[in-house]
C-alpha cells in the first residue's frame, strides 16, 4: 500500500495533488492493521478546493456537451483498465471480496458510460400569441457531494457522472473510512479533466458540516443516515443549497404463500447479506407467510451455515467483516439486545471474538414487532424472519417504519406480486429479487429515506435547474 507521500493518496484540488498538515488513519477491517494515512483537509483547503471548482464552473459549462460525454467515457476507461489495482485498494479498505471489489469497479465503469449516453431534455411550446417559450435544463454550479463507505467508488460515479455531464464542477469528499480508491482514481484522473473540474478532499468529521455550510456550493448529493441527512438539510439552508439525499432503509421482503421455497431461498439470502448486509436497500426485515415459513426458515439456515466469512483478500471468503469498528459495535448491540430477550436464532447470535470485525450471518427467528431488531437499521448481516398469516397485516406491518427506500414480494403469481407491489410505501419495489438498481432507472426514498432522486434522467435533472427563454415568432 502507498505511503501519504505517493500522489496516488493525495487530495486532487485543482487538478493538483495536494497533502495536508495532518492526517487520517485509514484501517484495514478484516485484520485491523493501519494501511495508510491520508490528508486531514482543513477549512482553508476545502475553500481552495471550491474556489478551484468556481474558477473551473464557466470553462466546463460552456463545454459542447459531447465533449462531457466523451470525458465521461474517459473516466469509465479509466475505471475498466485499473481494475484490478482499484480492486485490490477497496477490498484492503472496505473489507469485501475481491470478486465483489472488481464487481463494483466494473458496474462503476459500466455506469458511467450509460450516463454518459443520456441527453437533457428541450421542451418548446407557444407560450403566448406570438411567443415561443424554450425551456433548457442548466447547471447549477459548484456541486459538493458526499460518498459512504460500502461502495466508495461506484456511489462516487452516482454523483460524478451526472453533475460533470450536466456542465456542474465537483469537490466529492469519501467516507475518511474508505478514502483510498477514490483518491487513487482522483491520482488516475489527474491530467484527463480540465484542472478544477473534478476535486477530491478527504477528512474527518469536521469536513462534511463545512461542505454543506459553504456558501460557495451550490448543490449537495449526500449518501448516508437519514439522522446525518436532517443535519446536511439544516445546515444547507443557509443559502437554500439545492439537495439531493439518499438517507437510511428499513426494508421489507414479503414473502406470500404461494412462494416457491427452493426458488427463492438463495436469491432472497443475497438479498439480505450481500456486502454483509451494509447495502441500504438490503431486505431488512423478512415477512414469511406461516405455509412457507419453516421451509424457507430452514433453506436459509441452511445456506448462512455454508458461508464463508473471511478476509476479502483471502481466496473463498464470501462475506467481508463489517466496515468500521464503530458500525461493528452497533451491529454486536443489536444482537447482544435479542440474546437478551431470549429470541431464537436460526443462523448465528454468537459474535466471537477475535481480530477484524467479523459478524457471523445472523438469522433471529420470528422476533416480536417492537424488538430492536425489527425497529433499527441493522446495515450488518442481521436479519429477522417474522411469520404472518394476514397479508394485510403484513404489509401493514411493512409500511409502519419511517422509512421507505425500497422493499421486495416474493410470489409464483405475478399479478398477486404487482397488488401487494403497488401497496408498499417505498420509492423502489422487486419482485423476486432485491438490490438491483439501474442508470436508467429513478431511484427515490419516500418518507424519511430522502429527497429528490438519483439514476434515470430525473436523476440528470436534479443537477440542473430550468431555464424557460421566450422569443417573438417569427414569420
Amino acid at each position: 500500500m502507498a505511503s501519504l507521500a505517493d500522489p496516488a493518496f493525495a487530495m486532487l484540488i485543482n487538478g493538483c495533488a495536494v497533502d495536508a498538515s495532518q492526517t487520517i488513519a485509514v484501517v484495514n477491517p478484516a485484520t485491523e492493521a493501519l494501511i495508510a494515512h491520508v490528508p486531514d483537509c482543513d477549512e482553508a483547503g476545502l475553500n481552495a478546493a471550491v474556489l478551484a471548482a468556481r474558477g473551473a464552473f464557466p470553462g466546463w459549462r460552456d463545454t459542447p456537451y459531447a465533449q462531457r460525454q466523451a470525458a465521461l467515457r474517459t473516466i469509465g476507461a479509466t475505471l475498466a483498465a485499473h481494475a484490478d489495482t482499484l480492486a485490490a485498494i477497496l477490498t484492503a479498505e472496505q473489507g469485501k471480496p475481491l470478486a465483489a471489489a472488481v464487481g463494483e469497479i466494473q458496474a462503476a465503469a459500466w455506469w458511467i458510460g450509460v450516463v454518459a449516453e443520456q441527453e437533457l431534455p428541450v421542451h418548446v411550446s407557444e407560450a403566448l400569441p406570438g411567443q415561443r417559450s424554450v425551456t433548457r435544463h442548466v447547471p447549477l454550479g459548484v456541486v459538493g457531494a458526499i460518498v459512504p463507505w460500502n461502495f466508495p467508488l461506484l456511489l462516487a460515479i452516482w454523483k460524478i457522472g451526472p453533475a460533470l455531464l450536466t456542465g456542474n464542477t465537483l469537490v466529492l469528499k469519501p467516507s475518511p473510512f474508505t478514502p483510498l480508491a477514490t483518491l487513487r482514481l482522483g491520482a488516475l484522473l489527474r491530467d484527463l479533466l480540465p484542472p478544477g473540474v473534478l476535486n477530491i478532499v478527504t477528512g474527518g468529521d469536521a469536513l462534511g458540516p463545512w461542505m454543506t455550510r459553504h456558501l460557495d456550493i451550490d448543490k449537495i448529493s449526500f449518501t448516508g443516515s437519514t439522522a446525518t441527512g436532517r443535519r446536511v438539510m439544516e445546515s444547507a439552508s443557509a443559502n437554500l443549497k439545492r439537495l439531493t439525499l439518499e438517507l437510511g432503509g428499513n426494508d421489507a421482503a414479503i414473502i406470500l404463500d404461494d412462494a416457491d421455497v427452493d426458488a427463492i431461498a438463495e436469491p432472497l439470502f443475497w438479498a439480505c447479506f450481500a456486502n454483509s448486509g451494509q447495502v441500504c436497500v438490503a431486505a431488512k426485515r423478512v415477512y414469511v407467510h406461516d405455509a412457507v415459513y419453516d421451509r424457507l426458515a430452514a433453506a436459509l439456515a441452511d445456506i448462512a451455515a455454508r458461508m464463508t466469512v473471511g478476509d476479502g483478500a483471502v481466496d473463498g471468503s464470501q462475506l467481508g467483516p463489517v466496515q468500521n469498528r464503530a458500525q461493528y459495535d452497533r451491529v454486536r448491540a443489536l444482537i447482544a439486545d435479542s440474546v437478551a430477550a431470549g429470541h431464537r436464532f436460526l443462523a448465528g447470535g454468537d459474535v466471537p471474538d477475535g481480530q477484524g470485525y467479523f459478524i457471523p450471518v445472523t438469522i433471529v427467528d420470528n422476533p416480536p414487532n417492537d424488538a430492536r431488531v425489527v425497529q433499527e437499521e441493522a446495515f450488518g448481516p442481521v436479519v429477522p424472519l417474522i411469520r404472518y398469516t394476514d397479508l394485510d397485516d403484513a404489509i401493514a406491518r411493512a409500511n409502519d417504519c419511517d422509512y421507505g427506500l425500497g422493499g421486495s414480494v416474493w410470489s409464483s403469481d405475478m399479478d398477486r406480486a404487482q397488488a401487494v407491489a403497488a401497496r408498499m410505501e417505498t420509492g423502489t419495489v422487486w419482485i423476486n429479487s432485491a438490490q438491483g438498481l439501474s442508470p436508467f432507472a429513478a431511484f427515490a426514498g419516500h418518507k424519511q429515506s430522502g429527497l429528490g432522486v438519483e439514476n434515470g434522467p430525473d436523476g440528470l435533472l436534479e443537477f440542473t435547474t430550468p431555464q424557460s427563454v421566450y422569443q417573438p415568432v417569427v414569420g
